[in-house]
């Protein structure tokens, strides 16, 4: 293991801090309403690691579970005293974990954006990151309805 792909990050606080020990899996935007709500913005940047990558240093984490319209457990992992969203997992991809890509220390971003997801959603004053775009998710399977309030309805 390189130390050069060691990162290292923690939330608004301090409680929590933690380090990846190699390069993300892959890196994406994704424009879905649940990463809308998740993040408080327009987008969410997420790097993926597989999950024994994932070390902390010190943990203060609450969680939240909800299981999304394809039928997948979404799984967040925030501090319990700032809130700052820290990673997240999603049943449908085993041993990995989602990182937000802004909680790392001194987010230099230093992983390009490879692939932008649910982009029928991305707001149309926004340029695309990369050539690597999918209106939806390939895993997209809808099995139910989605409540009007993840619809952005009331």
């Amino acid at each position: 293991m390189k130390s050069k792909n060691k990162k290292y990050g923690s939330c608004l606080c301090g409680k929590n801090k933690f380090y990846t020990m190699c390069k993300p899996l892959r890196s994406v935007a994704c424009y879905c309403r649940y990463c809308q709500l998740r993040t408080g913005s327009i987008f969410g940047v997420t790097y993926w690691f597989e999950k024994l990558n994932l070390k902390f240093n010190k943990k203060h984490l609450k969680t939240y579970t909800f299981t999304t319209e394809s039928g997948n457990k979404f799984k967040t992992f925030s501090c319990k005293n700032c809130s700052s969203s820290i990673y997240w997992e999603i049943s449908h991809l085993k041993n990995q974990v989602g990182i937000a890509a802004g909680i790392y220390d001194k987010p230099s971003f230093w992983n390009k954006i490879e692939k932008e997801i649910f982009t029928r959603t991305r707001p149309k004053f926004l340029k695309s990151f990369s050539n690597n775009n999918f209106l939806k998710s390939p895993t997209y399977k809808p099995r139910k309805k989605v409540q009007k309030h993840l619809q952005g309805q009331l």
